[in-house]
């Protein structure tokens, strides 16, 4: 019995180890579990809750994109990012994309905040209590470019003349620090800068020869252009340092030509400028007499510069939604507007004399000194106005309709591309129509993007308020659900508000939608 129990215990040796691979014999290493391996798509590392930390680890630089699949602009993002991807590949750059299924990994979504789709988070240095949020750009050289800038250094050394020469040269808008001591904080400070500013490109010395060529003694930052006075300098301040605040509006301000023509390559740059108050030309370019006023209204911009934004305007090319906006068809060119992008008032000029220096000079002056009153933007009353069920409102009849004291007046302001407007429609109409037979009850509607109430101002769409009878001119903003049944018991009630649901707002610069809704994004004005 001792003899067949040896030889069990001998097969049972023989079989976990030995030439089937099942381990290692006598003085064999042992076999190293394979690496995994993290899954890719289009170039893109494909994260979870398991693999994310392997990807923090061998990656010191990664961008990850939080997603939704059911998400609109996750897809219109999705090819540029893949893009981005490929362009960092092709130079081997040390940068990697990533993206995370957010609604199908919770546990990361909570773990870092996403709120919205598509949210992006750079981690640096397997850093991932503290990732840094992407505000860059969404196309996919600006993408590149952003993590380029994170990746390695954000400003080129330069050391002789012939490379800050060649810099220069290479681009319309250049920007150089000339410091005294690269060890210095306002070096950082430029360096911090020049990871974001991706419409510029940097560059920094401490060479003396190049301090002398361009007529330096001090430290100062240069801002170098192809156009315009062609160069502007920001003297670093001796004693407070170099305030990254004060270079930014600098380099902002500097880096625009002092007429700006309106397209969708600029637009982005106009309005992220910082600069409050534009002026608008529009004009036709197509005319040789409306060309030739371009040399007065530039003439006059260099006194405005940092205070007012130049801008033309073409009407005779894809600008229809900028004549809308400010109530002008395009046979009014050529004519001048003003706006106040904080409060969104608009001005125009009191008579149509000729378009001079002097003439938008003065106009300019007198909008800024308050001589000048804003004017609203109302549509024509159409005849047949209070024909309908749901009343048609415009500025010119808003007051008289919305606070008749014999009358309970329910209006939805809206916009014609707003999405929640349009699905709400048909609940607003049957809402009409159930108390078409009530005398004392209006259900109406505003097109807010072609009417302005200088007492109402209008943030999202659709807004609802209920302007009961009675004197005191009070008003009740609706906020709950929209469908009918509530819309009646908010009526019945004389205005009492049920539980409160969002409206829909314009969006931000990079519209996302929340992370934990399947509705529609949000919309922009």
């Amino acid at each position: 019995m001792d003899g067949q129990l040896l030889l069990v215990l001998l097969l049972l040796l023989l079989g976990a180890s030995g030439p089937e691979g099942q381990g290692p014999g006598p003085g064999e290493p042992e076999e190293e579990p394979p690496k995994e391996e993290i899954p890719e798509e289009d170039g893109i590392l494909v994260l979870s809750r398991r693999n994310l930390g392997l990807a923090l680890r061998e990656h010191r630089t990664l961008l990850v994109q939080f997603y939704a699949p059911w998400c609109g602009h996750c897809k219109a993002l999705a090819p540029e990012y893949s893009k981005a991807a490929a362009l960092l590949a092709a130079e081997s750059a040390k940068a990697r994309l990533a993206k995370v299924d957010g609604p199908a990994e919770a546990e990361l979504t909570e773990e870092f905040a996403v709120t919205t789709y598509p949210t992006l988070k750079f981690f640096r240095d397997g850093n991932r209590t503290h990732p840094e949020e992407y505000t860059g750009p969404r196309e996919a050289e600006g993408i590149a470019e952003w993590l380029r800038r994170r990746a390695g250094p954000s400003a080129t050394r330069l050391e002789d003349e012939d490379g800050a020469q060649a810099l220069i040269d290479g681009r319309d808008v250049v920007v150089i620090g000339f410091f005294q001591d690269l060890q210095d904080e306002d070096v950082a400070t430029f360096l911090a800068l020049a990871q974001d500013a991706l419409d510029m490109t940097f560059g920094l010395t401490d060479q003396p020869k190049l301090f002398q060529k361009f007529g330096l003694t001090k430290d100062t930052v240069v801002l170098f252009k192809k156009f315009d006075e062609g160069r502007a300098d920001f003297p670093v301040d001796e004693e407070l340092g170099l305030d990254q605040g004060d270079l930014s509006h600098f380099l902002l301000t500097h880096s625009m030509r002092l007429v700006t023509e309106f397209n969708s390559q600029t637009s982005p740059k106009i309005f992220s400028a910082g600069i409050l108050n534009h002026l608008l030309l529009f004009v036709n370019q197509t005319l040789a007499s409306h060309r030739e006023l371009l040399a007065g209204f530039g003439e006059a911009a260099p006194p405005f510069r940092g205070q007012v934004l130049f801008v033309v305007v073409d009407v005779g090319a894809d600008n229809g939604h900028v004549l809308r906006y400010f109530g002008l068809k395009a046979e009014e060119a050529p004519t001048l507007r003003f706006i106040n992008m904080e409060t969104t008032k608009k001005y125009a000029p009191a008579h149509g004399g000729p378009l001079t220096a002097a003439s938008v000079t003065a106009f300019c002056h007198a909008v800024l000194g308050g001589e000048v009153k804003p004017y609203l933007l109302s549509q024509e009353l159409p005849p047949d106005w209070d024909q309908r069920p749901v009343k048609t409102l415009v500025g010119k009849n808003f007051e008289q309709v919305a606070f008749d004291e014999t009358k309970n007046v329910f209006i939805k302001f809206y916009a014609p591309w707003c999405t929640h407007c349009k699905e709400m429609a048909a609940a607003w109409e049957a809402l009409a129509d159930k108390y078409k037979d009530h005398e004392d009850i209006i259900i109406a509607e505003l097109d807010a993007t072609a009417n302005e109430l200088e007492a109402f101002p209008v943030h999202g769409f659709p807004t609802l308020k209920f302007f009961p009878a009675g004197p005191g001119r009070k008003v009740i903003e609706y906020k709950s659900t929209r469908d009918l049944e509530t819309f009646s018991k908010f009526l019945d009630s004389g205005g009492e508000l049920p539980a409160e649901e969002p409206a829909e707002e314009p969006a931000a610069p990079f519209p996302e939608t929340p992370a934990n809704s399947t509705t529609e994004p949000k919309e922009e004005l």
